[in-house]
């Protein structure tokens, strides 16, 4: 009778799994679910938590808390509830060391959630594979994050300041090449809105918010990304009446003092799925951002979009397997030098969740494989919306560290060596009448000699006549300035890295055209001693061609010079050659013989000293002088 008697106790154990044997503890667990159902989890742990207290042995009200914990983000105290389920009552379902395992690596307690993960998988030999996978991705995590934590890298966060951050959520911050100019976004009470600040006398000025042909009081605006120059605002907008999409990727061009109204990039870059966090090459020519459309590696992968010769977005082009992962990335952002892609990823080995990681863009067109930035700069916390200064001294990034002005605020540090982009610098000017100091909008030119391409191509603002271009070192540039009735302005630049921390900063004096306006072609170049026009030429001949065509009035004088070296005579007749291999150029491509002349003066008119090597090569100069109009 006794052993009859045991077996149904048992039996009804059995049937009541997981409830509490203490009444008031189980009724306070079935009130708590009342509340779980309509979401009022305050009272729902209140009732979970009494009921722990009741029976310490109440395995199914920890597990509940740890869940709820965990959906609060409140992954602490989700984490030492895991624990306490596992150690009230033993475990049937080993999914529980996996779920607890998330936690601790959450937390950056690697070392258990590494034995966590391997205990789910010897217990679990017909869990979804999926979970499998991924157990052995977090044990990758945690053997990357024991490692990174015995080395880490140099890493001191500084507070932007009340001038920058406020009460509220500030994060996504861009700056301009100069880092003049900081634009972020501002979350207010649910509502996103982009603010701006400027430096002053090397402070940066009280953020007021960006313009109110941006910010709107209905939709949401945020994670930006600014032009080097300025110019150019790309951001997300979700929801809007002439989206394509959830979020789509809009523009708005610098107006004077003020922005354009946003204009949506279409539906190459956009689609029905979800496109944000846009980031623009220097150039302008390409957009990297993220999209879970079709196509991919994951959930959200990093896409690029390339401007076309018709000046429209191409279909975009997913950045491939050295930057995505079957997981999740975001926040891509370009670098200054246009090959240093900075984003976040919970994709590749790293210290839990979200860590920031560089990829470089390689000679074949591909990007490198994905580098962590390492501790303690990405911790088991998310990490994202990073970026790196053009000059690569500083990073910027968002976070709620200890000690800020709200929720979440816009730090700085510097940048450790190894992990810096390559360096660039920049020239920034502004254009303006030489006689009237009148600014002026202008078509800015600049042209990396070595790889004959477009570094900089652009028009200047009317009312304000300046321009910023940003330009990788260790290169050569031709740089040309046009503006209508007035000369072609001509520059060369050959910038070492030695010139990063010297930007070029100038005022550019434009010349009506008049007779006796010259303008030295400082971009017309030809092998020594020799008059055929190398390659680099033709792009200042063109523009000298435009300028003719579009004043047919003007004849002007093609000149050639050489230095005070070598045989007179011989140096007459390379001057002359090479102002006729000009005029000949000119011909060819449509110029009328009645607006032209050429002649070599030789060496008889130096406007530089030929006693020094410097001198003596800007001697050797071709020219052109209008001679009538």
């Amino acid at each position: 009778m006794r052993s009859c008697f045991l077996l149904i106790l048992l039996f009804c154990a059995n049937l009541v799994y997981g409830q509490s044997l203490v009444k008031k503890a189980q009724s306070s667990y079935d009130d708590a679910q009342q509340f779980v159902r309509q979401n009022i989890f305050d009272e729902a742990l209140k009732n979970l938590n009494l009921a722990v207290t009741l029976d310490p042995k109440f395995q199914k009200a920890y597990l509940q808390l740890g869940d709820i914990y965990r959906r609060l983000r409140i992954i602490d105290k989700a984490k030492e509830n895991y624990r306490k389920a596992i150690a009230a009552a033993p475990v049937e379902d080993f999914s529980l060391y996996y779920t607890l395992a998330e936690t601790e690596l959450q937390t950056g307690d690697y070392e258990q959630a590494k034995r966590n993960f391997e205990l789910f998988l010897q217990k679990n030999v017909n869990v979804d594979k999926k979970y499998i996978d991924k157990a052995h991705k977090y044990i990758n995590d945690c053997n990357f994050s024991l490692v990174a934590i015995k080395n880490p890298v140099p890493y001191e966060p500084f507070n932007m300041g009340y001038y920058i951050n406020s009460e509220y959520r500030d994060y996504f911050p861009a700056l301009t090449a100069d880092g003049q100019t900081i634009i972020f976004t501002r979350n207010i009470k649910g509502n996103e809105d982009f603010y701006t600040s400027t430096k002053k006398n090397n402070e940066w000025q009280k953020a007021v918010p960006l313009s109110d042909n941006i910010n709107t009081p209905n939709y949401n605006e945020g994670a930006q990304s600014i032009s080097p120059d300025g110019r150019y605002l790309f951001f997300t907008g979700c929801n809007r009446p002439d989206g394509l999409g959830r979020c789509d990727i809009y523009v708005c061009k610098k107006e004077g003092n003020d922005w354009s109204k946003p204009l949506n990039l279409g539906d190459k870059v956009n689609s029905e799925n979800w496109e944000s966090q846009p980031s623009i090459s220097p150039d302008g020519s390409t957009l990297y951002f993220l999209s879970n459309r079709p196509g991919g590696y994951g959930g959200y992968d990093i896409w690029k979009s390339s401007l076309d010769d018709d000046g429209h977005w191409a279909a975009p082009v997913n950045l491939g397997p050295n930057v995505n992962t079957p997981y999740d990335e975001a926040a891509p952002f370009i670098h200054a030098d246009g090959k240093t892609l900075y984003f976040s990823s919970d994709g590749w080995p790293g210290l839990g969740n979200k860590d920031i990681f560089y990829s470089r863009l390689q000679e074949d067109g591909t990007f490198s494989k994905a580098v962590n930035l390492g501790y303690p700069i990405n911790t088991f916390n998310d990490e994202f919306g990073f970026i790196v200064s053009a000059d690569g001294k500083e990073g910027l990034f968002s976070s709620d560290l200890k000690g800020g002005f709200g929720d979440v605020d816009i730090y700085r540090f510097k940048l450790p060596e190894a992990l810096k982009p390559l360096p660039v610098t920049y020239v920034k000017g502004i254009i303006k009448d030489k006689e009237t100091k009148e600014t002026l909008e202008a078509s800015v030119l600049i042209i990396n000699l070595n790889k004959q391409e477009a570094a900089y191509n652009e028009y200047t603002d009317k009312a304000t006549g300046d321009f910023m271009a940003v330009m990788p070192t260790d290169e050569k540039y031709s740089f040309n300035v046009m503006a209508n009735g007035y000369m072609l302005y001509s520059k060369h630049f050959d910038i070492k890295n030695s010139d990063a921390n010297k930007p070029l900063e100038f005022e550019i004096l434009l010349d009506k055209i008049n007779v006796g306006s010259n303008v030295m072609l400082n971009n017309v170049f030809f092998d020594t001693n020799k008059y055929e026009l190398l390659p680099a030429s033709l792009i200042e001949l063109n523009l000298l061609t435009e300028l003719i065509k579009s004043n047919p009035n003007i004849v002007i004088e093609i000149q050639g010079h050489t230095d005070d070296v070598g045989d007179v005579k011989a140096n007459q007749k390379l001057s002359e050659n090479r102002a006729k291999a000009v005029y000949d150029f000119l011909i060819k491509n449509g110029i009328e013989s009645k607006q032209l002349t050429f002649k070599g003066y030789g060496e008889s008119k130096p406007k530089f000293n030929n006693t020094t090597e410097e001198g003596r090569q800007l001697n050797r100069r071709t020219e052109f002088i209008i001679t009538k109009v």
